[in-house]
C-alpha cells in the first residue's frame, strides 16, 4: 500500500465544493457556457416547479453531443481540458460545482446523433455520502426525460438536469403555493436580465464579433442588452489607444482591448429610455471585463479608481481578452472576476483619468442644467415674512434703484445710507425672498431693498442660485416645504439685521463676514454630490 496517495473524503469534498461562491445566475451561466462551447446555436432553460413543491431546472442544447464516454469525461470532477483553448470552459468543474451549488442531484443526458441511444449519468450528493465514495447513478433515461430532450434538444445535444434544488430560492416557501410561484416567476425575470447582459454579444444578430446564439427561458426569448448604449453614448478613447500590449510571465506579449464610453445624461433621455436602455446607477459605473466575448464581470473600478461615485455614473469602460490572457488576470472558477496586477493598474489609471474627469464635469454639469431648470418655491417664507409685522427691521426712508442705495433709520442712528442692490416692479410673491442668477461676488446671500411698484422698499434677501449651497442643500430639501421656508427665514434674519446694525464704517465687516460664510460653505460641500435627478423629481411624485 503506497501511504502517499491520500484521496479526498468523498463526502465533505463533494458538499465543500457547494461553496464556491456561484450564486444561481452565476451557475446557470457557467451551463450555457458549456452548451456555447459545444457549439449549440439554440439554449433552452426551463423552470419547473411541481404542485407539491419540487423544483427542476432543464437545459436543453443543441450543440455537438457526447457519447457515453464523453458523458463520463464531463461528469468527472477536473474534466479533461477542451481541445479548443478559446473554449468559455476552462478548469473542468464548472458542470459540476455549478449545478451543486443549486441543487442536489444532477444528470447529464447526451447524444452526438440522432441514431445513438442517450447517454445518462447523475450525481446526487447523498448517495455519495450515503456510499462514502465518488459514485455516480446510471438509470435508464426516463420517458419525461426523453419528452424533454426532444423538445430542448432535438436530434441530437445535451440535457443538464437540476433536481433536488434545495438552493434555488433564498427563503421557504409554501410548496407549490401563490408565493413561491411568485418567487419562481421573480427568479426566471432575474436570469433573463443577467443572461441578456453576460451574453449580449452572442444574442445580438447585428454584433459580428460572436457567432448568433439564442437562449430561451420558459420558452421566452432573452433580449440582448449592451451596457454601453452605443446608439446613443459616444466613445471617447482615441483608436490608437484602443490596444494595450501585456506582457506575460514567460516574456512573451499578448494584446487585450479598451474602449471607454460616455453614456447620454438621465435629463437627456425618457425614463423609458433610460429604464430599458441605459440603467445609470452607481453599480453600473466601471469596468465591463469580456474573456472571449463573454462578459465576466460587470461594474467596479478594480482598484484602477476609488468607490463608485454619482459624479462618474456614466462612464463605462470596456475591457476585451483572449484565453491567452488567463494567467495573466487570473480568472477565477466562477468566470465572474479577474485581478489587475498592480503595473496594469497604474497604466490603466494613467490611460483613462482624462476621460474619468471629463466624465464627472459632463455629469456634474448636465445636472447644473437641469437643476437650474427646477424652480424651488419660496412662497411660503414671503407670505411669513409679510404677516410678521414685528420682526426688528431698519426703516426705509428713501431708496435709489440709479445710484443702488438706501438711506434708513436702524439700531447705528437715522440718515444711515447703505450700499446695496435696489429693485423696483418685482413680483409681490417674492419681495421679501428671492432667488437670483446675476450675485456675480460668489456670495450666498445679499441684502437688498425691493418693491412692488417705484416706492415703499422693504428690507429683503437674495440668494445666489449658484452658489454649492443653493444647489446641493436648498434643491434636495425642495420636496419638504417647511425645510425650504426655514433657510429662507434664516438668510432673510442675517440679511435685514446686518441692515438694521450697520453704517459706513461696518459694511465692509458685514460683507467680509457674508463672504467668508460663502466661501466655507463651499468648501465644506465640496465632497458633496450635486443631487440626482430622481431626487429634484421628489416632490412632482
Amino acid at each position: 500500500m503506497n501511504d502517499l496517495i491520500n484521496e479526498p473524503d468523498a463526502s465533505r469534498l463533494i458538499f465543500g465544493l457547494r461553496d464556491t461562491g456561484y450564486n444561481v445566475k452565476t451557475a446557470t451561466a457557467d451551463i450555457v457556457d458549456n452548451s456555447i462551447a459545444a457549439k449549440a446555436d439554440k439554449i433552452s432553460i426551463e423552470i419547473v416547479l411541481r404542485d407539491d413543491g419540487r423544483k427542476l431546472v432543464y437545459f436543453g442544447d443543441n450543440g455537438e453531443g457526447m457519447d457515453a464516454g464523453g458523458v463520463h469525461r464531463a461528469m468527472r470532477y477536473g474534466a479533461p481540458e477542451r481541445e479548443n483553448p478559446e473554449s468559455l470552459g476552462k478548469f473542468g468543474l464548472g458542470l459540476k460545482t455549478a449545478s451543486s451549488s443549486v441543487c442536489l442531484k444532477f444528470t447529464v443526458i447526451s447524444r452526438k446523433t440522432p441514431d445513438q441511444e442517450l447517454a445518462k449519468l447523475a450525481w446526487d450528493l447523498e448517495h455519495v455520502s450515503n456510499k462514502e465514495r465518488w459514485e455516480m447513478l446510471r438509470a435508464p433515461v426516463t420517458a419525461d426525460e426523453r419528452e424533454m430532450f426532444d423538445d430542448l434538444c432535438g436530434d441530437k445535444g445535451t440535457l443538464v438536469i437540476w433536481e433536488k434544488c434545495d438552493r434555488i430560492l433564498t427563503k421557504e416557501y409554501e410548496p407549490g403555493g401563490s408565493k413561491e410561484k411568485a418567487a419562481i416567476n421573480r427568479l426566471a425575470e432575474n436570469l433573463d436580465r443577467h443572461l441578456s447582459l453576460v451574453y449580449h454579444r452572442f444574442l445580438d444578430k447585428t454584433d459580428k464579433r460572436e457567432r448568433n446564439i439564442e437562449i430561451l427561458i420558459n420558452q421566452t426569448p432573452v433580449i440582448p442588452w449592451n451596457p454601453f448604449y452605443p446608439e446613443r453614448s459616444e466613445q471617447v478613447l482615441a483608436e490608437q489607444k484602443q490596444k494595450l500590449v501585456v506582457e506575460l510571465p514567460d516574456g512573451s506579449e499578448e494584446t487585450a482591448y479598451i474602449r471607454a464610453w460616455i453614456l447620454p445624461h438621465r435629463s437627456e433621455m425618457t425614463k423609458e429610455e433610460e429604464k430599458i436602455f441605459a440603467r445609470i446607477s452607481n453599480r453600473a459605473q466601471g469596468f465591463y471585463i469580456y474573456r472571449e466575448g463573454r462578459l465576466i464581470q460587470d461594474g467596479s473600478w478594480m482598484e484602477v479608481f476609488g468607490a463608485p461615485e454619482p459624479h462618474t455614473s456614466l462612464l463605462r469602460i470596456e475591457f476585451d481578452f483572449g484565453h491567452e490572457l488567463d494567467d495573466a488576470f487570473r480568472i477565477d472558477v466562477k468566470k465572474s472576476r479577474i485581478l489587475f496586477h498592480p503595473d496594469l493598474e497604474d497604466g490603466l489609471r494613467e490611460l483613462l483619468q482624462p476621460i474619468y474627469r471629463e466624465a464627472g464635469k459632463r455629469y456634474r454639469r448636465q445636472n447644473r442644467d437641469q437643476a437650474n431648470t427646477s424652480k424651488i418655491d419660496h412662497s411660503s417664507a414671503n407670505k411669513n415674512i409679510a404677516g410678521t409685522t414685528n420682526a426688528d427691521k431698519p426703516q426705509v426712508a428713501s431708496a435709489d434703484p440709479g445710484t443702488q442705495s438706501a438711506v434708513v433709520s436702524n439700531n447705528m442712528g437715522p440718515k444711515i445710507r447703505l450700499k446695496l442692490p435696489v429693485q423696483n416692479h418685482v413680483s409681490p410673491e417674492t419681495i421679501h425672498v428671492d432667488a437670483v442668477e446675476n450675485i456675480t461676488t460668489g456670495e450666498l446671500w445679499q441684502p437688498a431693498m425691493r418693491s412692488a411698484g417705484d416706492a415703499g422698499h422693504v428690507p429683503a434677501v437674495l440668494l445666489n442660485t449658484h452658489h454649492d449651497f443653493y444647489q446641493k442643500i436648498y434643491k434636495r430639501a425642495a420636496a419638504n416645504g417647511y425645510a425650504v421656508e426655514g433657510m429662507d427665514l434664516l438668510l432673510w434674519a442675517f440679511a435685514v439685521a446686518e441692515q438694521n446694525n450697520t453704517n459706513d464704517e461696518l459694511e465692509p465687516i458685514f460683507e467680509d463676514i457674508r463672504n467668508e460664510i460663502s466661501n466655507n460653505l463651499r468648501k465644506l460641500l465640496r465632497n458633496i454630490p450635486d443631487p440626482e435627478p430622481d431626487e429634484l423629481s421628489a416632490e412632482e411624485e
